[in-house]
């Protein structure tokens, strides 16, 4: 079983589940930085919408806030990104494993069948 202790693996599913924060995500990727005020012109909810779904990122650690005098500026941190892609790929490994002895095993049987 693959260990999940001490990750943020659940925060981030969750919080990539919504299409709105994906999108907010991507915008905040594209521009390098920007506030919820900018971002709020990028998708169809309100301001105070978009900082509810930038408070989720950050509590993932997708986002990371900044402040600049009264500016809230928000960039992506690809970490927690890269660490759940990386368990998502050792599940995936896994399973391939499991489905190909699985494989394995019908065809030897089927052989064993036609003899």
């Amino acid at each position: 079983m693959l260990s999940t202790e001490n990750e943020n693996f659940g925060n981030v599913l969750v919080a990539l589940a919504d299409p709105t924060r994906r999108q907010l995500l991507d915008h905040i990727a594209f521009m390098g930085q920007a506030t919820a005020t900018t971002l709020a012109t990028k998708v169809t909810v309100s301001r105070q919408a978009v900082v509810k779904h930038l408070a989720v990122m950050e509590d993932a650690e997708l986002v990371a806030s900044n402040r600049i005098g009264r500016e809230v500026r928000y960039n992506v941190c690809p970490d927690q990104l890269t660490s759940t892609a990386k368990w998502m790929g050792k599940i995936a490994a896994d399973w391939d494993k499991k489905l190909a002895w699985i494989k394995r095993m019908a065809e030897a049987n089927n052989h064993s069948d036609l003899t």
